[in-house]
């Protein structure tokens, strides 16, 4: 009997070959005539004014990041509400902890003020 190893090493190869491969075509096969108005900055249709390279505040990260997490942990929280009369209590004082897990980062990041829109 074949070991079942070979076939994850050989998807690993496959997942790594394929998109260095369609790097590597496009680098060859793509058009390369950069001029200056190709180089210049773009922005939705207006002309930058100044230096294109300015720092932005880590803040607005941070709270898309707390969003982020938040958006996707309700993706986990829905199947358990639909299903909440058919699970056993264990299941249900399982969601129960993970909500106050949520909660605690949710004052957590509150608390930090990485809710703050300024």
């Amino acid at each position: 009997m074949q070991n079942p190893w070979i076939y994850v090493g050989l998807f690993v190869l496959v997942g790594m070959f394929i998109p260095i491969a369609a790097i590597a075509i496009a680098a060859f096969l793509g058009p390369k005539k950069p001029n200056a108005i190709k180089q210049s900055t773009y922005e939705c249709g207006i002309e930058t004014v100044g230096d294109s390279w300015i720092q932005f505040k880590a803040q607005y990260y941070i709270f898309a990041l707390v969003f982020l997490v938040f958006d996707v942990e309700t993706v986990f929280l829905f199947p358990w509400a639909v299903s909440l009369n058919k699970l056993p209590l264990f299941a249900v004082f399982e969601g129960i902890i993970f909500i106050l897990i949520l909660l605690a980062g949710l004052v957590y990041a509150w608390k930090k003020g990485m809710l703050e829109w300024v």
